[in-house]
């Protein structure tokens, strides 16, 4: 990614759905004046998700996906009806298209339906209104043809109107003011990404300078000698989760201290979520099943915090003999049953959207979620002290949360 570029995760996701030869790689095609889909007349040629990041006026930085048929047949049709229904738990805005030749058939009916269990805003469009034997189009339905170009103006407009209005999260912004010192602590280790900071680091960095706030970059083998440094006075300390313990240790207790996860979990609308999660780690017992989730797809190293170093804390901290999964990238299981906890990143790819429908499933399932910086500061001792700036979540614990 280009340290330029809109993160994925903060993206307007538009999907578009339909049926096989709706004409909706030729429509995707048309909107973003790119030749991004494969097109042909012969069914299915779409058998894998499209994606393309790009600036997309007027609605701004999108990520357009372009899927599979819903009506594919067949043991691999049904893997690509799988994937687009994994999509939809992603998607900001759904397009469905319909082919206006044959109008509106049961596959259509179906994914609408799927789209508005879901609460996605959506558009349906009545695609190839360049036809001879073209149905009119229902109500509300955006025309358009790919072909000739009609309505794509206008389409375009459509789906702007439906980018939804979100509640403003910051990310620290308002929990610093202007000319407010915070040590960021960013432990270079085998699995840091060689070059380069991840992705909260960089967001929290801009976020401060973006509210007058002065961030001051340290790893956890210099943070010491940072804080005894003359005229060093942190109005806080954000970490990265696995050096909690190293960094609680050394950072005394009036100065506020959370970490990059954290922040990255209430930014996505699920920390209090993730706090009431957690408790079920001490009724975890010999056999359990826990699973750990990544948004992202990442090289895994010899010692990965997901792989290896969440899996050893946890059978650590609770003395069992745990059998711990992993997923990452898109894949999230549909299923979470077999799980007595999931314990998820901070889902700094994924869409706000994305995360919380994983959240909701879990909730809907029963299964207790929470994520990687709740879990470290529950495991190492630090989940009170780093959950003191939000009053709101100190509470929980104080009431008899973990």
């Amino acid at each position: 990614m280009s340290l330029n570029e809109t993160p994925s995760g903060e993206r307007t996701h538009i999907g578009f759905f339909g049926a096989r030869n709706a004409g909706k790689s030729s429509l995707v095609n048309a909107v973003t004046g790119q030749e991004l889909a494969v097109v042909s007349d012969v069914k299915g040629t779409t058998t894998d998700p499209v994606r393309k990041a790009m600036e997309l006026l007027p609605l701004g930085p999108v990520v357009i996906i372009d899927t599979p048929g819903f009506d594919d047949e067949g043991a691999l049709g049904l893997e690509r009806v799988k994937k687009t229904r994994e999509i939809l738990r992603t998607c900001d805005i759904a397009v469905l298209v319909v082919d206006a030749g044959t109008g509106m058939k049961e596959t259509d009916r179906e994914l609408e339906s799927l789209i508005r269990e879901r609460n996605i805003p959506f558009l349906v469009v009545w695609n190839k209104t360049d036809l001879a034997a073209a149905q009119p189009a229902p109500e509300g339905a955006a025309e358009a043809s790919s072909l000739t170009g009609t309505g794509i103006t206008e389409l375009k407009e459509r789906l702007a109107r439906l980018v939804p209005e979100k509640e403003e999260r910051k990310l620290i912004g308002d929990l610093v003011s202007p000319g407010d010192l915070c040590v960021l602590v960013c432990p270079i280790d085998e699995s840091a990404p060689k070059g380069r900071l991840i992705l909260p680091q960089q967001q929290v960095i801009r976020d401060l300078l973006d509210h007058g706030a002065l961030p001051l970059v340290c790893r956890d083998t210099e943070l010491e000698t940072v804080l005894k440094k003359p005229g060093i006075s942190p109005a806080m300390v954000i970490t990265d989760s696995q050096a909690f313990k190293t960094v609680n240790a050394i950072v005394p207790d009036s100065i506020p201290l959370t970490s990059f996860s954290i922040l990255m979990a209430r930014y996505k609308g699920f920390l209090d979520t993730a706090v009431e999660g957690i408790s079920a780690a001490k009724g975890l017992r010999d056999g359990d099943k826990v699973l750990l989730a990544e948004g992202c797809t990442h090289h895994r190293q010899c010692n990965d915090i997901g792989t290896v170093k969440i899996p050893r804390w946890l059978r650590q901290y609770t003395g069992r003999d745990l059998t711990v999964e992993t997923c990452s990238g898109r894949e999230f299981p549909e299923d979470l049953s077999p799980y007595r906890l999931v314990i998820h990143c901070g889902g700094c790819m994924l869409t706000e959207n994305a995360v919380q429908a994983r959240m909701a499933q879990a909730v809907s399932q029963g299964i207790p979620f929470t994520n990687y910086g709740i879990a470290i500061a529950f495991m190492t001792g630090t989940l009170e002290r780093s959950l003191r700036l939000f009053p709101a979540l100190h509470s929980l614990l104080e009431g008899g949360l973990p």
